[in-house]
């Protein structure tokens, strides 16, 4: 049997036999196609879009083989295949053709109790409540990086510590500054000093937050493997260890070491600006996209690091003679390689012959191209995983048109041709 199906205008003609090769489909089981049934016109009706039918046709008289049209866009696509039910194999298929990452399956906690724990803080979308809870945790995290910033300023620091910012040789040096520095207070002075307070009281939200995600976590194990929550942990930290080495640092044999784990544990605390990640899309979209773009920046590092070794050694040898020059040896040009390859371009060493100047023209046209080979993959992944985040919510907004028009005719007449028989 001959079938005619419109799309939209465009008429195509196949047999029923082809469209029953799949009868889980919308198009191969009769009772489902039978809805867009154009009685006047003997023929099937779908107002949806032509290009794409060609594929879904396609999908029939092939046996299964689905490819997109080039002219089609992947979220186009993927609605006309939802539409005419071609199944979640299909679907999945297409999706890892793609180019798509399936999602893992994200596991919530059997208890009813812990299920809403776990959701009020780990989903903020998942209801208004879990979004005031997101909204307040941000809040504080902008509270504590403002007040690790401010805390630095001269003006509040006291007046018997040393200004000068530690450098990598003072870092572990001896103790030749102040007794009190401002990362050293007595008790005394700490509960009036309000950065201390203010980091109290973060470190208060930052605690309660992961422990209560840990024990509403469905897999302990797993909560333990995911980067945000070692994030979380680095984040609270350095404050405890601060405290016990506060308190061991109170002999002069000892404090020197103790400042210099105090100064490298409150570095540690920057690290908590990416504890927003866990809030913000634009951050989480920005990791996808260099987790899956790490070969892509492993072959950057490869082709830089190539570079930096043939130029820096070229350079070397072309000023060798000239006893200006900045080039003393080759590990000391790898610097002005980097910084030339990157466009970058200090000044602090330069090349002064013919020769020299060359080799950096080469250096910084080479350098360019070897960034520039490796972005537009990183710029479409950013551009999937973007796309991937956006295309739910634009999925709510849209309602595409109804493709039944004749269903209420063609039940009214076939109940009224039932009736006629049966009298």
């Amino acid at each position: 049997e001959r079938i005619t199906i419109n799309v939209a205008g465009m008429k195509y003609e196949t047999q029923d036999k082809t469209l029953k090769t799949f009868p889980e489909t919308l198009l191969g089981n009769q009772d489902q196609r039978i809805q867009h049934y154009d009685p006047i016109r003997n023929e099937y009706f779908f107002d949806r879009n032509r290009p794409s039918f060609d594929a879904i046709l396609y999908y029939y008289q092939s046996g299964g083989r689905l490819r997109r049209p080039v002219n089609v866009p992947i979220d186009i696509f993927t609605e006309e295949i939802k539409f005419y039910q071609l199944g979640a194999s299909a679907l999945g298929k297409f999706r890892e053709e793609e180019g798509y990452i399936k999602e893992k399956i994200k596991p919530l906690p059997t208890s009813a109790f812990q299920r809403d724990i776990w959701l009020l803080f780990e989903y903020p979308e998942s209801s208004s409540a879990a979004r005031v809870v997101a909204i307040i945790s941000v809040s504080v995290i902008l509270l504590s990086i403002i007040s690790f910033c401010l805390e630095t300023l001269p003006s509040y620091q006291p007046a018997s510590v040393s200004t000068v910012a530690p450098n990598v040789t003072t870092l572990f040096s001896a103790t030749t500054r102040s007794p009190t520095p401002a990362n050293m207070i007595s008790n005394e002075r700490r509960f009036s000093n309000p950065f201390w307070i203010i980091e109290t009281i973060c470190i208060c939200w930052f605690s309660m937050e992961v422990t209560v995600r840990f024990l509403c976590s469905p897999d302990k194990l797993r909560f333990w493997k995911n980067i945000m929550n070692i994030i979380d942990i680095v984040a609270i930290a350095p404050y405890f260890i601060s405290l016990g080495t506060e308190e061991q640092a109170t002999d002069e044999d000892g404090k020197g070491m103790s400042l210099a784990i105090l100064r490298v544990i409150r570095l540690v605390r920057v690290f908590r600006i990416f504890k927003l990640s866990r809030h913000s899309k634009g951050l989480q979209i920005l990791g996808q996209t260099l987790k899956a773009s790490m070969r892509e920046l492993g072959l950057l590092i490869f082709f830089l690091f190539i570079g930096v070794v043939l130029f820096s050694s070229a350079v070397y040898f072309a000023e060798i003679d000239n006893e200006k020059s900045d080039f003393k040896s080759i590990p000391e040009a790898f610097w002005w390689a980097v910084v030339t390859m990157t466009t970058v371009g200090y000044g602090d060493m330069k090349p002064i012959t013919v020769a020299g100047k060359v080799v950096g023209s080469l250096c910084a046209i080479v350098g360019v191209l070897f960034i520039a080979l490796p972005v537009p993959v990183i710029v479409s992944n950013f551009n999937y995983f973007y796309h991937r985040e956006t295309d739910t919510d634009e999925a709510n907004k849209y309602t595409h048109v109804s493709t039944c028009p004749y269903l209420s005719s063609w039940k009214k007449k076939h109940t009224r041709r039932s009736s006629g028989s049966c009298s």
